[in-house]
């Protein structure tokens, strides 16, 4: 197992992810305990010493899952990650009843790391807001010993992570991003990780497979990196991308049976980062991944200066293409519900004045419509 230095610890550079651990008849709430005890017991035989849970996975039996799995080990041999939930509104405010309970939940009396968990759009304002004490209380913990490092997750946009990074910069230990090569410029990874690193801070890796979309990549472009790497799968070329950015310390994967396992330790035996003619072969199949549904928009804002609506329309399209290509996902409505109506993809009232100034002669009022209709589904 590769380890990565943090703090004077080292991290093995594989991370458990216990958000998707194998469920019972189809039933998310309902953990298999007895195949995640046999995973979590060979990830620590062979050298995974960090994992990471949550207040909402598995409809919160992850936490209860993961404590009493890992309560049968010494508590030297894991670093355990858990986080505050504040994608849910109605937590704010209870910081203290909640962090108590994981404790409970987990049957450890500190967590080695704990997280302000998916800063974005729809709570950022509230995260902001010293009423809730929610960053006063996380700083007492870390005081007493029971919270040991402290950092935050993020799906935000870029402004959301600086207005955060502003305020609780000087709090944060490291931060935990969504990168995987496909994001890396679709979802602007790169420029959030080099905002993250403009702090001082390490990157934690989320979505290294973006929910298992890279692990079964079409046959010719894998015949495309057999050609440099012929015995690497295609989850392996993705965590190796990952071994190739300096700034990340632990990449945390998701794994939801004993073959993923196997698979992704068995990768991580070695360290064997991208070459740039590799990095540049991941980025053209990457383009064409995303320009097959996404339209090309450049942002040059002409648009926006024609829109009687004062509509954010270069936005709107980004939100469009990630949902487009996603299939939907939470990330466009999240952000949605933030905006009033009159921002909307739906306030557009076709009138196409946009369309006529628009180099790439996208149909913007016919995207409108589309995403109008897709989030209503």
């Amino acid at each position: 197992m590769i380890y990565r230095d943090f703090k004077g610890l080292k991290l093995s550079a594989l991370g458990f992810g216990t958000m998707r651990l194998p469920v019972k008849e189809g039933d998310d709430s309902r953990i298999d305990e007895k195949q995640a005890a046999e995973m979590f017991d060979y990830a620590l035989g062979h050298g995974v010493n960090y994992f990471d849970t949550a207040w909402g996975y598995h409809s919160g039996q992850s936490e209860v899952v993961t404590g009493k799995i890992l309560s049968a080990y010494p508590r030297e041999r894991f670093f355990l990650a858990s986080k505050f939930p504040g994608y849910d509104l109605s937590n704010m405010g209870k910081t203290e009843e909640i962090f108590e309970k994981q404790l409970e939940k987990c049957r450890v009396d500190h967590f080695d790391f704990y997280l302000v968990h998916n800063v974005c759009e729809l709570n950022i304002d509230a995260y902001l807001d010293e009423s809730y004490g929610t960053m006063d209380y996380l700083r007492r913990q870390k005081a007493d010993g029971r919270i040991r490092h402290l950092g935050f997750s993020a799906h935000g946009a870029l402004p959301v992570m600086k207005r955060f990074l502003e305020k609780y910069g000087a709090d944060m230990a490291f931060c935990q991003l969504q990168i995987n090569w496909l994001d890396w410029k679709f979802q602007s990874a790169d420029q959030k990780a080099e905002l993250v690193k403009a702090y001082g801070l390490p990157v934690w890796v989320m979505e290294p497979l973006r929910g298992g979309k890279l692990a079964a990549l079409p046959e010719a472009d894998m015949e495309k990196l057999k050609t440099f790497r012929p015995d690497e799968s295609a989850a392996a070329w993705a965590f190796r991308f990952l071994q190739s950015l300096p700034e990340v310390t632990v990449t945390l994967s998701g794994m939801s049976d004993f073959e993923q396992v196997r698979q992704n330790i068995r990768t991580f035996e070695t360290d064997r980062p991208l070459n740039e003619a590799e990095k540049a072969a991941l980025a053209a199949i990457a383009e064409r991944m995303t320009g097959e549904t996404s339209l090309p928009c450049t942002a040059c804002r002409y648009c926006t200066s024609h829109c009687p609506r004062h509509l954010d329309i270069p936005e709107l399209i980004k939100l469009y293409n990630e949902h487009r290509f996603t299939g939907g996902g939470f990330i466009a409505p999240m952000v949605m519900g933030t905006l009033p109506e009159d921002k909307k993809p739906s306030a557009c009232i076709g009138c196409r004045s946009c369309e006529k100034v628009c180099p790439q002669q996208i149909r913007i009022s016919e995207m409108m419509k589309d995403f109008t209709q897709r989030l209503k589904g």
